[in-house]
């Protein structure tokens, strides 16, 4: 037996030792106090009393020995809907994952002296810019193997996170890809005209006001705001050939298509295809030993905030990809949203 595989039995030896232990202590502890103490009525009272306290030892210590000594190997933390730093999707009542819960779940991972691989699952359309590269660069620090697990949808910020790992496995039916970037405002020039609005510049700095619907778009504008999503699909284009080890050219020639997981291995922007059992057996052989034990990491939220998310969880339409947008004075482009795609 591998040498993981006898550590992980004497962590679950060691947990139903530490549980007995502290069941007999609980159990004695009371007997004496409502047994042995008391006279009388008090004495019958008392047997229900130990069985009662003993029951709560037993959970109680079942805690703490699930804590001493846990008996799993491997972390698994989710990314899961549009990615954002708050959670909020770009749909009203959409909720995805804060890139900054799984961040810290991540982190969180790699100082757990247990979990020896991270096995990131992802079902995500995309989301912004900067919290998916957030995600990648926590999965990229993880010590230890790394492996990305795509389930419905892995497209945009999704597969820009999964490109920091060393492996990415998918479905058949699983939709990859989606490496491209599209920008978008809405123009409402015509619009104003006829509801008798005109837009009145009040801005220092001749870009200030790029994107703006109200106003048609001039071509130096057009330019400027062209300019800024080339340079997203630059970024996207070698983080995902680096990550990937894949020629620049090929990523370039998918043309931002999003591809079955067939095809998306045969252009290799999937290692393998396999069920979540497949999955964990790659991870097996990466840390050697017969078997693993996979420990999901969750945010920690109050009980009042996991309630909160989860009225307003719904699904939320395959489409968006990875979204950052610019529209106030902190972005400094206001009313032009972009769109890793």
């Amino acid at each position: 037996m591998a040498n993981g595989d006898a550590s992980d039995g004497d962590s679950r030896a060691a947990r139903r030792t530490f549980v007995l232990v502290a069941v007999l202590l609980t159990v004695a502890v009371a007997w004496w106090l409502f047994v042995v103490t008391p006279d009388s009525f008090a004495e019958l009272l008392g047997v229900v009393f130990v069985l009662v306290v003993g029951l709560f030892g037993a959970r109680f210590a079942a805690r703490i020995a699930a804590r001493r000594y846990p008996d799993y190997d491997v972390a698994e933390v989710a990314v899961e809907g549009p990615i954002s730093r708050s959670g909020r999707g770009p749909v009203p009542s959409s909720v995805g994952t804060p890139a900054d819960d799984v961040v810290e779940q991540i982190e969180r991972a790699d100082d757990d002296s247990n979990a020896k691989a991270l096995l990131l699952r992802l079902n995500t359309p995309g989301g912004e810019v900067v919290p998916s590269d957030d995600i990648r660069l926590a999965a990229q620090r993880f010590d230890g193997p790394t492996v990305a697990y795509a389930t419905d949808v892995c497209a945009s910020g999704g597969y820009w996170i999964a490109s920091g790992c060393d492996e990415l496995f998918a479905r058949d039916a699983s939709l990859v890809g989606s490496i491209g970037v599209i920008g978008s405002r809405v123009n409402a020039a015509d619009l104003a005209d006829k509801l008798g609005l005109a837009y009145e510049r009040l801005a220092a700095g001749k870009y200030k006001d790029a994107g703006v619907s109200l106003k048609e778009m001039g071509d130096d504008e057009r330019d400027y705001l062209q300019g800024i999503i080339d340079g997203f699909y630059e970024d996207f284009v070698e983080r995902v050939a680096a990550g990937r080890d894949i020629d620049p050219a090929t990523v370039r020639e998918t043309e931002a298509r999003v591809y079955l997981g067939d095809d998306a291995r045969e252009l290799g922007l999937v290692d393998e295809l396999g069920t979540r059992e497949d999955v964990e057996d790659r991870i097996a052989e990466r840390l050697d030993v017969d078997e693993v034990s996979v420990q999901e990491f969750e945010p920690r939220r109050a009980l009042r905030e996991r309630l909160n998310v989860g009225a307003q969880g719904v699904a939320y339409s395959f489409g968006a990809g990875v979204a950052s947008v610019f529209g106030d004075e902190r972005d400094g482009v206001c009313g032009f949203e972009f769109r890793v795609r």
